[in-house]
């Protein structure tokens, strides 16, 4: 374990996100709000702990699986406990455990929340709460190695670490080059996004905070009045939520005119996905819309919000018939496409155990007949297809402890069912009492701690959290 290493990127974690802390630090500037003095020192703090940290550099800068997993771990949760101080210290959130749950849930981009309101609420702690979903959304170890050389050619061991899906790949030989095209491409689809959200009529405000929260498939809303916005907005957010659930490599195939590697057969189910729940629930909720155009966008936009993760509402969709509150659950475990943005158990492992499944039944039948599950015209690896069905169990035995003890709060199956899926998954709104007109505050302090675990192990794909808690790890 390179503990100095490790020491050095927790400490560049803390110079940027002090260089993070200055976008709400200029909008309590603009605002004139109190805020700016509490938000430039907790900015400076950061960054001076950062650079008294990173003053010793380490001479051994190798790192190994173990080390980019644990790195991984360490640097959300410190990122997570630093960005809980601004809720605490401007008194929006006063207990610890409530202000890290929501710092935790923007980061990880869950975007459930404690808060019962935001009236009254500085727009800098907004800006600073919308803002940490797009920190978190491509990743920020990802941030750090586009900028900085770190780790040799072993960096690639953070990106593994930190980034979604069953398998992450570089899109050019060089790591540091990867990082910066997925920042590039990234930050262009959130401008671009914002841009349009401006042309709609949306607020400059409320333009920046949806388009951030978006792009990190968030959902935070920044207005006391929820995502009151017209269609054409609402549509703009809708296209942009799935776009954000599509694998990032797509786009850098797609700039490089390369068509038929970009439509892989993970992205076909994906936009198969979305057709059929549109549909369907279009039917399904037409009685509860005025208009046709009207149904079709309420559904399309509930669909991109739990499906990409970002959990953003304008409907309550907890009083929808039970064969909608049924899809809308099963799309949120789904969730999207590795290498996005997004949560969830992901398209691509969805779809490597259907195959495998399948594999395993033709199996019964032909004993000697050997198969190998592929996915476009390439062989899955074994360790792959293993990695994914050990996924599967540590997920399944999350959920089950999760559950349990959460059951001792008292509230009913459902909410406290939805409630680890919507977190677990990184989505935000479950249903009944965490449903998208409620919030987590119903729970105990224990149940929060909980939660803010399953938010943290879910958008790490689990093992980094799992293998910080386990003793062998810390052995030399």
């Amino acid at each position: 374990m390179n503990l100095r290493m490790t020491s050095y990127i927790l400490g560049l974690l803390l110079l940027f996100e002090g260089a993070f802390m200055m976008i709400p630090t200029i909008t309590a500037a603009v605002y004139h709000e109190q805020e700016l003095l509490m938000f430039a020192v907790i900015a400076l703090s950061c960054m001076l702990i950062g650079f008294l940290i990173t003053r010793w550099k380490p001479k051994n800068k190798s790192l190994f699986p173990k080390d980019g997993f644990v790195i991984c771990a360490l640097s959300w949760i410190v990122l997570s406990v630093f960005g809980a101080l601004p809720f605490v210290v401007s008194g929006t959130i006063p207990g610890f455990i409530d202000a890290l749950f929501e710092s935790v849930s923007g980061f990880t981009t869950t975007g459930a929340s404690i808060l019962h309101t935001l009236e009254g609420i500085p727009k800098s702690v907004l800006m600073w709460r919308s803002f940490t979903h797009w920190v978190g959304g491509m990743g920020v170890l990802v941030f750090i190695m586009a900028f900085l050389p770190i780790a040799g050619g072993r960096n690639m061991y953070l990106m593994k670490a930190e980034s979604p899906g069953p398998s992450v790949g570089k899109l050019v030989p060089r790591v540091k080059t990867t990082a910066k095209l997925l920042y590039l491409i990234y930050f262009s689809m959130t401008l671009i996004q914002f841009v349009l959200l401006l042309v709609g009529g949306m607020p400059l405000f409320d333009s920046i905070c949806i388009s951030v929260a978006t792009a990190g498939t968030g959902g935070f809303s920044c207005s006391p009045e929820g995502m009151n916005y017209s269609p054409f907005c609402l549509t703009v957010i809708t296209i942009f939520m799935f776009l954000f659930g599509v694998n990032f490599s797509c786009y850098f195939l797609l700039l490089q005119k390369k068509f038929k590697e970009t439509f892989t057969t993970e992205l076909k189910v994906y936009l198969g996905i979305i057709a059929f729940a549109i549909l369907t629930i279009s039917l399904n909720v037409r009685h509860m819309f005025s208009t046709l155009s009207e149904t079709v966008l309420h559904s399309s936009f509930t669909i991109g919000s739990l499906l990409s993760s970002t959990g953003f509402a304008t409907v309550d969709f907890n009083e929808w018939p039970q064969y909608s509150r049924t899809l809308l659950v099963i799309l949120m475990f789904i969730g999207a496409m590795a290498g996005s943005t997004g949560g969830g158990i992901k398209v691509s492992r969805i779809v490597i155990l259907f195959k495998d499944m399948l594999n395993d039944l033709s199996a019964m039948i032909h004993p000697h007949q050997v198969k190998k599950v592929k996915m476009d015209g390439h062989t899955v690896d074994g360790e792959i297809i293993r990695t994914v069905h050990s996924f599967m169990t540590v997920y399944l035995i999350i959920y089950a402890i999760s559950m349990v003890i959460l059951s001792f709060d008292g509230l009913d199956l459902t909410t406290n069912f939805t409630a680890v899926v919507a977190t677990l998954d990184n989505i935000g709104p479950g249903l009944n009492l965490v449903g998208p007109m409620s919030n987590f505050d119903v729970y105990s302090t224990t149940s929060k701690i909980v939660l803010i675990f399953d938010m943290l192990a879910g958008r790490l794909e689990l093992f980094p959290m799992i293998l910080l808690l386990t003793p062998s790890t810390w052995k030399k």
